[in-house]
């Protein structure tokens, strides 16, 4: 799929979902089941003492694979940026965080999922959040100006990861760090599979193998990269949510089981190197 249709897809489904939200139902990452979401992939993320920090649609709203902001570092008056932020969960989190003296921005292209992160910013009352339209392969932020960045779950669904990537190196400040949650894969899956507009949506099909995805941190300039396994997802976990979305799962099983899972990145941006020759402050 060409950069162009994937963002269309991802507008669309993610659009549709933060409608869902404002209707009193659940995003998913996908159709709902009888039983609920029944995605392994979004469910159970948030403890109840986070939960209890923001507004319920918030947490409705999440699409995320992972809890940046239960194992990121963030301290007081710091600076951090969410990369496609939704309807603003992590934002909202990394606010109480970094407190008032501190600063949460969440970046997101779709609209509805903007107009319902505001909605949530207003209902939290938290002062220290800021909304971004923009796509993460082009950060409206200037250089240098971010202490963390977080996402949760999207940087995989972007057709260029390279530019995501070396975006976000530009903004973060020397010695800010990369924290993110999202989907890699383990050993080979097929073309059909990564080509699969359903499963991109779904958090599968644009996933990274887990050394891709470290190669390419190295490339955009970081350093100290970690990729820490969080959860491993198998096809019985997920068998009644795949269902229902017409997916011919014991087909499916031999080619995704125990392939995907969870990770959490971390990486630093050098610090800028001492200058000691006499040119250096003139």
């Amino acid at each position: 799929m060409s950069s162009t249709d994937v963002k269309t897809v991802v507008k669309q489904k993610y659009g549709e979902a933060a409608l869902r939200v404002k209707t009193g139902g659940s995003s998913c990452c996908g159709s709902a089941t009888s039983t609920g979401c029944g995605d392994p992939i979004t469910s159970n993320l948030y403890d109840s003492a986070q939960a209890g920090q923001i507004p319920e649609e918030a947490l409705l709203a999440s699409l995320g694979c992972g809890n940046p902001t239960a194992l990121a570092e963030l301290n007081a008056g710091e600076v951090v940026l969410d990369l496609g932020s939704g309807g603003g969960i992590d934002v909202l989190l990394s606010a109480h965080r970094v407190g008032p003296t501190g600063k949460a921005y969440g970046l997101d292209m779709t609209d509805e999922m903007l107009a319902l992160a505001g909605e949530n910013k207003r209902k939290s009352g938290a002062e220290n959040v800021e909304f971004l339209k923009g796509e993460i392969e082009n950060i409206p932020l200037p250089d240098n100006s971010v202490d963390v960045i977080i996402s949760n779950c999207v940087i995989n669904l972007s057709a260029d990861k390279d530019r995501v990537l070396r975006e976000a190196f530009r903004v973060l400040k020397p010695g800010g760090r990369l924290a993110v949650s999202d989907v890699v894969t383990r050993g080979e899956i097929t073309a059909e599979i990564r080509e699969s507009v359903l499963l991109w949506v779904g958090c599968i099909a644009g996933a990274l193998d887990e050394n891709d995805y470290r190669s390419k941190l190295e490339s955009a300039g970081f350093e100290n990269i970690e990729i820490e396994p969080t959860r491993i997802y198998h096809v019985e976990d997920a068998r009644e949510f795949l269902s229902g979305q017409n997916i011919d799962v014991d087909t499916l099983a031999p080619q995704v089981d125990g392939k995907f899972l969870s990770a959490f990145a971390r990486a630093v941006k050098p610090k800028a190197k001492a200058c000691c020759a006499p040119t250096c402050c003139n």
